[in-house]
């Protein structure tokens, strides 16, 4: 077969179903069985480390699934840049804890009742102990990653989760601030969603001994993927199906979360379009798509959207020109197929 990275470069197609077609063949999860199986033992043994009094509840949030898209690329980056190992391992377990308790922490705010087709920690056991629970699960993490030989590795994991926390404070704190600039969302969503991705992707190479030069490419490949993975999410809560994607939807505009879209569609409004959808926000009415579409230009809104998220993800591929060609680096650029077929899919709605 044709190396893919090459195929990316020279023949990138703006055909989804083409896309999805050749995503389809060799698709990360394939490559990785082996890895991502590992990942699911040792997630699911994180309980063990927990009093037995607590453990059930963590075992609760750790065997809900997820799609291990921070695994996936700690495994990618691990193994295009030389192989992966149990340091791989413990450093994909580490960021995928940060990750679900910061889950347990958005579901207490936005008062959601399904994440992952299952119950939410807050909507079985109340909000009280599921902020002790997410706090749990972040003091693990960071224990954690002090067990890696390069205190460097540790640091960043922490700056990653200071990160992570800050942009969740900042967003909170912002919420219905129709002052809001595209500089501050993507600051946020920086912060919030893309710190973790583009760790995964550097200290993946970083394990391996790999060059600043190369870890800092594919660290801004992390960053890239991340943050057009956020606007994708962001799209999804205004134009998904609920059975489909298996969580609570419509939380971000309901909860005032100003997020891409939103700031578009706040953008191509007149002054008065603009003064009836704050009144709405202001005053927490529930808003669905007909009253957006009301308002302003909501499709153009999500297509503006996504083109400056599909914009990222053509960025992103041209981060993986520092590495060999092999499988893993492949994948990685399926990954950024798979993601334009994603963002396609909103405007579909």
């Amino acid at each position: 077969m044709e190396n893919f990275t090459e195929l990316l470069k020279t023949h990138h197609s703006d055909d989804t179903a083409q896309q999805k077609a050749v995503v389809t063949e060799l698709f990360p999860v394939d490559l990785l069985g082996e890895d991502l199986a590992k990942i699911e033992t040792a997630i699911s043994e994180q309980a063990n480390a927990f009093d037995p009094a607590v453990a059930p509840y963590i075992s609760y949030i750790c065997n809900t699934k997820g799609k291990r898209i921070r695994p996936v690329l700690t495994f990618l980056a691990g193994g295009a840049t030389g192989g992966n190992s149990d340091h791989h391992t413990k450093l994909a377990t580490t960021l995928e804890l940060i990750h679900m308790a910061t889950l347990v922490h958005d579901d207490i705010i936005d008062e959601a009742q399904i994440r992952r087709q299952a119950p939410t920690a807050s909507a079985k056991w109340g909000a009280s102990l599921s902020v002790l629970l997410g706090d749990s699960l972040f003091a693990h993490a960071l224990l954690l990653s002090t067990e890696f030989d390069d205190p460097a590795i540790g640091r960043s994991i922490a700056q990653s989760t200071k990160d992570v926390c800050t942009g969740e404070i900042i967003q909170t704190q912002r919420r219905f601030d129709f002052q809001l600039s595209r500089e501050d969302y993507f600051e946020i969503i920086r912060l919030k969603t893309a710190a973790l991705f583009a760790t995964a992707m550097e200290l993946g190479a970083r394990l391996n001994g790999q060059s600043e030069k190369v870890q800092l490419q594919l660290r801004d490949y992390g960053m890239k993927i991340g943050t057009a993975y956020q606007i994708y999410d962001d799209c999804l809560d205004l134009t998904g199906d609920e059975s489909e994607v298996g969580k609570t939807l419509r939380t971000d505009l309901n909860k005032g979360k100003l997020t891409l879209p939103i700031l578009n569609l706040i953008e191509q409004a007149t002054p008065a379009q603009q003064t009836k959808l704050n009144k709405l926000l202001i005053q927490k009415e529930t808003i669905d798509v007909s009253t957006l579409g009301s308002i302003a230009d909501y499709a153009g809104a999500i297509e503006d959207a996504v083109n400056t998220a599909k914009q990222l993800v053509d960025q992103a591929r041209s981060c993986l020109d520092c590495l060999e060609d092999n499988d893993y680096t492949d994948a990685l650029g399926q990954i950024t197929l798979y993601l334009d077929g994603l963002l396609d899919s909103c405007c579909e709605a």
